[in-house]
């Protein structure tokens, strides 16, 4: 009996695998707002009054992202005993903690298995953020933005204030009751070549109560609408872009109109809207003049690490154009007739009917526009 494999045209796709993967992970009913949830208001209320995603957009970077996160996160509980994804929740936020270190003293009051292999000189709260190379200069810039550094105060202010919660698998540790924290870390990873950035901070009660009152406002509000937006809607900023309810805050989107439109109401919002326009036209002009001048001044430098940036050039290569001297030898060995006045456009018409490349040469006299690169000097 002979037995025919059927072989598939062309590989099977594992992203529809993964992104059912992705829908079936279990999401929390939000009667608590998750503290990861918090980045911009607005789209906090819609989370919080129930309120069902309008925009369900591509999801392969952030699956990658979730990957890494977690592997991430398993290597450092295996090799260093840090305690990681563990919950902590009051009566009206929840969340779970990347990874939290120990410091000797709280380290000692737990059972051997779960402390720490090296405990930290003090207790701290580790939050693991997966950037992209197009984000990374701010990363190394600025750290960590004001929605990640509002979310990981949560966190530390929800375990220095209720301790881990008492749910299965860490009983032992909720225990303990309230862990005071000290230090908050960020540890960036660029998801494409894997470079890591670790920004460390003193923990401060000021800006974990910043934090809370933040949340209080999402909670007091009767409905999402009434709720400020964070950002400034999408084409400007990505996270808009990509936001779930995308179109319930800012309608469809309409080629051609950009929905920032909708925040002008009349000729009074008009006026002042222009002028704050005309204001900052003028403040830019001397910054862009000014820059130039810089970028003048650095023409001729070479590539390379300068203090506490890092110069790159692109561009500044040879424009590929037509060449038509070879052209003409090709019609020549074709037996075509060559036109007494070389036409290119007929010329390479032609030869890609016939199925022959096209002949360029680099013309050495255009050339590309350079374009300069600063980013920051990553820190040893």
């Amino acid at each position: 009996m002979t037995t025919m494999a059927i072989t598939p045209e062309r590989p099977v796709s594992l992203w529809p695998a993964a992104h059912a993967a992705d829908a079936r992970r279990p999401r929390s009913q939000q009667t608590k707002l998750g503290a990861s949830d918090t980045v911009c208001a607005r789209r906090a209320g819609y989370l919080l009054h129930g309120r069902t995603p309008t925009d369900v957009g591509e999801k392969r970077k952030a699956i990658l992202g979730t990957w890494l996160h977690a592997g991430i996160l398993e290597a450092a509980r295996e090799e260093y005993g840090w305690l990681v994804e563990r919950r902590v929740e009051d009566e009206t936020i929840r969340g779970h903690i990347d990874a939290v270190q120990f410091d000797s003293a709280t380290a000692a009051r737990l059972p051997k298995r779960l402390r720490p292999t090296l405990p930290a000189e003090e207790t701290t709260v580790e939050d693991v953020k997966t950037k992209s190379t197009y984000q990374w200069d701010s990363v190394l810039r600025y750290g960590a933005s004001e929605a990640e550094l509002r979310q990981v105060y949560l966190y530390a202010d929800l375990l220095g204030t209720e301790g881990f919660a008492s749910v299965r698998g860490q009983r032992q540790l909720a225990h303990l009751g309230p862990v005071p924290v000290a230090r908050i870390r960020f540890r960036f990873i660029n998801r494409d070549s894997g470079d890591d950035h670790v920004q460390e901070i003193a923990y401060e009660a000021d800006r974990a109560r910043r934090a809370r009152w933040w949340v209080q406002q999402v909670r007091a509000a009767a409905s999402p609408e009434e709720l400020p937006r964070t950002f400034q809607g999408p084409g400007i900023s990505a996270i808009c872009d990509h936001c779930p309810f995308r179109t319930a805050c800012w309608g469809p989107l309409v080629a051609g109109r950009s929905p920032q439109r909708q925040l002008i109401h009349d000729d009074e919002d008009r006026a002042k809207v222009l002028a704050e326009y005309a204001e900052v036209s003028e403040q830019i002009k001397p910054l862009k003049d000014r820059q130039k001048f810089l970028r003048a001044q650095l023409e001729g430098s070479e590539p390379g690490v300068y203090g506490d940036n890092v110069l790159k050039w692109s561009g500044g290569n040879p424009t590929k154009v037509d060449d038509v001297e070879a052209m003409v030898a090709l019609y020549r060995r074709a037996g075509l007739q060559v036109p007494m006045v070389p036409d290119a456009a007929s010329m390479k018409a032609t030869l890609k009917e016939v199925g022959i490349p096209v002949p360029t040469r680099l013309d050495h006299d255009r050339r590309t526009a350079v374009s300069i690169n600063v980013t920051a000097r990553k820190k040893p």
